[in-house]
């Protein structure tokens, strides 16, 4: 493709489209789906004993996958050693992976507090990402190339006033609920617009990424980030790149809006079983120690362990008030049954729950 044909795509158009071609029949059967699925992940979500249990770890796989896709690779025991255990030998993957998650938990109390998403607060995520204040672009010259053959793709809108113009019109449509749409429908609109606009220097992907899942929180769809949906565009890579081109190319957006509901009742799916696992762990874990651990058995020792899968001395005395004697016997028992394994990271001694990494590894 030459550049003078990539540079006629950049002409977007502002939000929204023509309701006809967003609301087809594939696409309304789709939406009842996934809506289903995501409701039941949500009201299931409640029912872990500590929803931090699967923050903690959807976030950070969530932030693993997400950077993956842009060939950011690091390992999921770096990142928690990295969170938990605060090496200071953390590699700079690691770091770049453990900003994203940082931008999430950030927009996701920037979502709670303000009940809405403007540009200020998309700049904000991004620039926890990047750590940088580049902000929006200002000099023209960004362009989409195809990795193995160098070709342009598309070139995004470079103009100053245009881009501004473009995210204050996304912003209306974000916030604004009065065309009745599906929001499932409206989420990957927003998601096509924003990777299209493409306003930032870099980290536009992964920005885009945690906007998709503080839309759900936004429209009361889920109370966390609990929708790890970078899994699926993983597995779906090629078709993701497509899709989003075809809208574009060829006003494709049935396939594009079928791609991202798919994702939606998909991973919502994958997460309600990931719950169900993390809620047996919980309770075998639960029985074991009340059986042969009674004198330091307590619920909110149970939760601890799960909600830091590498605990520290340090966690137990913070969350339980035990002062660090205590602390010490209680992990050096919970090892002894074989349900914390000791290990030395770096200065520290850090117990690894067994049952949940062991998921957690199994699942990746």
């Amino acid at each position: 493709m030459s550049v003078s044909k990539a540079k006629a795509y950049n002409q977007l158009h502002l939000l929204p489209p023509k309701q006809s071609l967003v609301e087809t029949i594939p696409v309304l059967r789709q939406v009842s789906k996934s809506a289903v699925a995501l409701a039941e992940l949500k009201g299931l979500t409640q029912t872990l004993p500590n929803p931090s249990i699967l923050i903690n770890a959807v976030v950070l796989k969530e932030a693993q996958a997400s950077s993956e896709i842009e060939n950011v690779i690091t390992t999921q025991d770096k990142l928690y050693q990295a969170l938990f255990a605060k090496s200071d030998k953390t590699d700079e993957p690691t770091k770049e992976v453990l900003r994203y998650r940082e931008a999430l938990l950030m927009g996701t109390k920037l979502i709670k507090e303000k009940g809405f998403l403007n540009t200020n607060g998309i700049i904000s995520i991004q620039n926890e990402l990047e750590q940088n204040n580049a902000g929006v672009r200002k000099l023209p010259g960004t362009a989409l190339v195809n990795d193995l053959t160098n070709e342009i793709i598309y070139i995004p809108p470079d103009d100053f006033d245009t881009i501004n113009n473009l995210m204050s019109n996304l912003e209306q449509y974000i916030n604004t609920d009065n065309d009745e749409v599906s929001p499932l429908i409206k989420l990957a609109i927003q998601h096509y617009q924003f990777e299209s606009i493409h306003p930032f220097y870099d980290g536009n992907g992964r920005t885009g990424r945690i906007m998709n899942v503080l839309y759900l929180i936004l429209k009361g769809l889920l109370d966390e980030p609990v929708l790890y949906l970078s899994s699926y565009i993983i597995k779906n890579k090629a078709n993701y790149y497509r899709l989003l081109q075809e809208v574009r190319t060829k006003n494709n957006w049935e396939e594009w809006i079928l791609y991202m509901l798919k994702a939606i009742e998909q991973t919502s799916l994958e997460t309600i079983n990931q719950i169900n696992q993390i809620n047996a762990l919980f309770v075998q874990t639960q029985k074991q120690v009340q059986e042969q651990l009674p004198r330091i058995y307590s619920k909110d020792l149970i939760e601890v362990l799960f909600v830091n899968p590498y605990c520290k001395i340090d966690f137990l005395v913070e969350r339980m008030n035990l002062n660090r004697k205590t602390a010490s016997t209680y992990l050096k028992n919970l090892e002894d049954f074989h349900i914390v394994r000791a290990e030395e990271r770096g200065k520290e001694l850090i117990y690894v729950n067994i049952r949940l990494y062991d998921f957690f590894k199994k699942g990746k």
